[in-house]
């Protein structure tokens, strides 16, 4: 329907949306979410968070794992939050595709029109609505009045479509911001803030600053989360990771923000969310099924679809802190789309991981690096690597390598993460 996959822009967008009659503006309240890293784990925690204080929730996050109705979630009418139906997918896809007329348009904005389109036709309190990529461009970026914004942490990625810096891409993230809404802005660089306080500045919206307006760290087993009048003791959170209490801590400063907006939400919600939340391939331990089952028994397969350096970061430290509770041989499996940086993203893991195997990505929407290239990218900054045909083929030469359990990571891509989580089930994946 368009010459290219991605094109950023809001015209047509605007243009599909007008013959649909502007379901965007018949909305329930919307928590727009944009950033680099974690935008899908802060949906994650308000979705369950809200959930448990008795709000409808739907949701537009992207790309999906196996199935494309993951990308839509629909509050039902047991209040529970659950992929769009084949049904009602297939209605607003057929309408929306009508209606459109064969104009140019992407398949991201069309879909996301479809996605208010259901939005608007089914019961809900509350929206999240994850952007799709940058933030000023993005066809999600066509609400005038959320509810509430949130900057997730910032940092290299897609340069290719947001800018070649720190600061371009910063500003680009920042278009969300709306005059008078509050954003929750995560733990960010300084010259990421900077850009995001100016973008503030500019126009007329309000800060809620992480380290400024408040704060979330681990204490004795337990998230703290505090701001200038309020200090919850909660739970940790049940997605793994040292990233995740900044995640969570954002999700919950959030949530309390929302409850001035008359969406209400107590400090028992919030527990209940953090350890009920639920977000496949973040740090995932793999267990039974036909992808453990190559390794030696007592081995761990865990699987994340991080992609860039700022992820790298990240995986690397909740890795070393697995490692310093439970010593085990570190592999990584490792498929990555061409336009990420693989040796930025693998550096963090030098001197931690013994062995990288790089494997392709079945049905990726762009090319991904071969096999042998991400091999090189390993050997590059002195990690041992070889290709591989296929993750089972990667696993099963892993196995090979040395007697005794071994921890694996299958990662690089959510794309892969995706191909992985079908063949656990036994399923085609729906290409993205």
């Amino acid at each position: 329907m368009h010459p290219k996959l991605i094109d950023l822009s809001l015209g047509r967008v605007e243009r599909l949306l007008a013959k649909l009659g502007n379901p965007h503006k018949a909305l329930p309240p919307v928590v727009h979410i944009a950033g680099t890293n974690g935008k899908g784990s802060v949906t994650a925690y308000l979705k369950a968070i809200l959930t448990a204080a008795g709000h409808r929730v739907h949701a537009y996050t992207s790309p999906h794992l196996v199935r494309f109705h993951e990308r839509i979630e629909l509050a039902g009418p047991d209040g529970m939050t659950r992929p769009i139906s084949e049904e009602d997918l297939v209605d607003v896809l057929s309408r929306t595709q009508a209606v459109n007329s064969g104009d140019d348009i992407t398949q991201f904005e069309i879909t996301t029109a479809a996605a208010f389109l259901a939005f608007a036709e089914h019961a809900a309190d509350v929206v999240l609505l994850e952007v799709g990529l940058g933030g000023r461009l993005d066809a999600t970026n066509v609400i005038d009045q959320p509810a509430l914004t949130v900057l997730t942490p910032i940092s290299q990625d897609h340069a290719d479509k947001l800018g070649n810096t720190l600061e371009a891409i910063a500003a680009e993230k920042a278009g969300i911001l709306k005059r008078g809404v509050r954003c929750v802005v995560s733990q960010q660089e300084d010259a990421v803030q900077d850009v995001i306080a100016g973008v503030a500045t500019r126009v007329g919206a309000r800060l809620s600053v992480w380290g400024q307006d408040f704060d979330a760290y681990e204490q004795r087993g337990r998230l703290v989360v505090q701001k200038a009048d309020q200090l919850l003791d909660l739970p940790l959170p049940a997605l793994l990771g040292r990233h995740q209490i900044i995640n969570a801590g954002t999700a919950v400063a959030a949530a309390l923000e929302l409850g001035e907006t008359g969406l209400a939400v107590d400090e028992r919600a919030i527990e209940r969310g953090l350890v009920t939340v639920r977000w496949p391939a973040r740090m995932q331990r793999i267990d039974g099924g036909p992808l453990p089952s190559l390794l030696k028994p007592g081995s761990e397969l865990w699987l994340d679809g991080g992609h860039n350096r700022a992820a790298g970061v990240f995986l690397a430290q909740s890795l070393a802190d697995l490692e310093e509770r439970a010593p085990k041989p570190l592999y990584l499996i490792v498929g990555m789309l061409g336009l990420k940086d693989a040796a930025g993203f693998l550096a963090s893991f030098r001197g931690l991981a013994r062995h990288v195997v790089g494997v392709p990505i079945p049905g990726a929407h762009e090319a991904p690096h071969t096999p042998e290239a991400l091999a090189e990218a390993a050997q590059s900054i002195s990690i041992s690597a070889e290709p591989a045909a296929s993750v089972e083929a990667a696993l099963r030469r892993i196995d090979a390598i040395e007697p005794g359990p071994k921890r694996v990571l299958i990662t690089g891509s959510l794309y892969l993460a995706g191909h992985v989580l079908a063949l656990q089930e036994g399923v085609e994946p729906q290409a993205n």
